[in-house]
């Protein structure tokens, strides 16, 4: 249902209009119409039958349109005109528990709530000297995170996997034993049968108590997947100026990437590195930095990177490794061995744990990290029978710790962990190892 903003927009509609020419692929182009890049346009395809899209270029004098939806029925003179040239979303406490698409609109088949609000799709992230230093732990429920790459509140981590490495599963822990007082969660161009599998699986009711759901499909255009993203965003901003620590959990990243690399193509853009093209890196950090602390709240966020052939160096990977505060990599090889979450603790970093980790806390991670370390330098040996016993003292104490540390490491999907529980697991691991030279007193 339209709001009176919205139906004097269209009862009174702005003097600007052109006229479809051409379409190639999804895309629109229009003559006639000197409408910004980023303006909303609606083609009227019958009477009373409109078609919204936004401005993402120019070309031979001609206005370029990525529709909303697919543009069927579209034809060679129809008329376009601008809606609005800012776009803004329509946000609330209203918004708890339910689940929306790109647009705000609520698709979970309840009544569409009441929200007075208002949010800027593309607002500028907080300036570089407002924003407060991270110093305060965020607990995600998850062990090895907590205990190992311990998080603050404000701090932007990715999760970087292959595909069916247990990405979603790991997400739905986080949203349901995090200890953020909400959770956003964007599933941008997920399939359509596991939009339900997370929500009533891997979130569950408690999850969804005190979380919004932003969901794109794969089917649905590139800009609709682009737009997810900035909606799940603007979403997590309006309650961090609520002065509520914030959780944003997006899966995935790449995805995000590919729709603006499909935008970007039909813009015109040439492709550069792997085929994407340059705004697909312009877009990655204005994304990304819209998270953080600001002088009201924090939105710590998650971003998950599906990495193509499990390889960590690819375009989109080492692009946003370079712009995140962290990264967990999730193992193939740990989650073949029934390992879950599969999280390769030497393969990941958390940037901030220095900051928000005391020093008995982290003397101990460093110590677990050393003996699982030293494990996997000699496991082949030890494997075949090659390795003699007294060689090396501290893969000795990794081998007897081993069983301790891989059951630190697991956690049943429901079972939560706090904080302070993951931290005093280590130290247990820590007193039982006879080499540590740094035990915590």
């Amino acid at each position: 249902m339209l709001d009176v903003t919205e139906q004097l927009e269209r009862a009174m509609p702005t003097a600007l209009s052109g006229t479809v020419v051409r379409t190639v692929g999804t895309t629109v182009s229009v003559a006639g119409l000197p409408a910004p890049v980023g303006a909303v346009v609606e083609i009227e395809r019958a009477p009373g039958e409109l078609l919204d899209a936004e401005v993402i270029g120019f070309k031979d004098h001609l206005t370029l349109l990525s529709p909303f939806r697919e543009p069927a029925g579209v034809r060679h003179g129809h008329r376009a005109r601008l809606r609005r040239t800012a776009r803004w979303l329509r946000v609330g406490d209203a918004m708890l528990g339910r689940v929306f698409d790109a647009s705000g609109q609520a698709v979970d088949g309840k009544p569409q709530p009441v929200l007075p609000h208002r949010a800027a799709f593309h607002a500028a992230p907080p300036r570089p000297c407002s924003r407060p230093r991270i110093g305060t732990p965020l607990s995600t429920g998850v062990r090895s995170i907590d205990g190992l790459l311990t998080c603050g509140k404000g701090q932007r981590m990715g999760i970087f996997s292959g595909s069916g490495v247990g990405k979603s599963v790991l997400l739905g822990m986080m949203s349901r034993y995090t200890a953020a007082e909400v959770i956003v969660t964007a599933l941008i161009g997920e399939r359509g049968r596991e939009v339900n599998e997370f929500i009533e699986r891997d979130l569950g009711p408690k999850g969804l108590a005190k979380s919004v759901v932003v969901v794109a499909g794969s089917d649905e255009p590139a800009l609709v997947r682009v737009q997810a993203a900035a909606t799940a965003t603007a979403i997590a901003e309006f309650f961090r100026d609520q002065s509520k620590d914030v959780l944003l959990l997006m899966d995935s990243l790449t995805r995000f990437a590919l729709a603006q690399r499909e935008i970007g193509l039909a813009a015109g853009e040439p492709p550069t590195t792997r085929g994407y093209t340059p705004s697909v890196f312009a877009s990655l950090p204005k994304l990304l930095e819209r998270a953080g602390r600001s002088p009201r709240g924090s939105i710590t966020a998650f971003y998950t990177v599906l990495v193509e052939a499990d390889d960590p160096n690819e375009p989109v990977s080492d692009a946003v490794r370079g712009l995140l505060d962290g990264h967990t990599w999730l193992s193939r090889r740990l989650a073949a061995q029934g390992h879950y979450p599969a999280v390769d603790v030497l393969k990941s970093l958390s940037r901030l744990m220095p900051e928000v980790a005391d020093e008995e806390h982290r003397a101990a991670a460093v110590a677990v990290r050393e003996l699982l370390a030293a494990y996997r330098d000699h496991e082949d040996l030890i494997s075949i029978g090659a390795y003699r016993r007294g060689s090396n003292p501290r893969v000795d104490a990794a081998t007897d710790l081993l069983d301790d540390i891989r059951g630190f490491l697991r956690q049943p999907v429901d079972r939560p962990a706090t904080l302070e529980e993951a931290r005093e697991g280590l130290l247990r691991i820590c007193q039982k190892n006879p080499q540590q030279n740094t035990q915590p007193k």
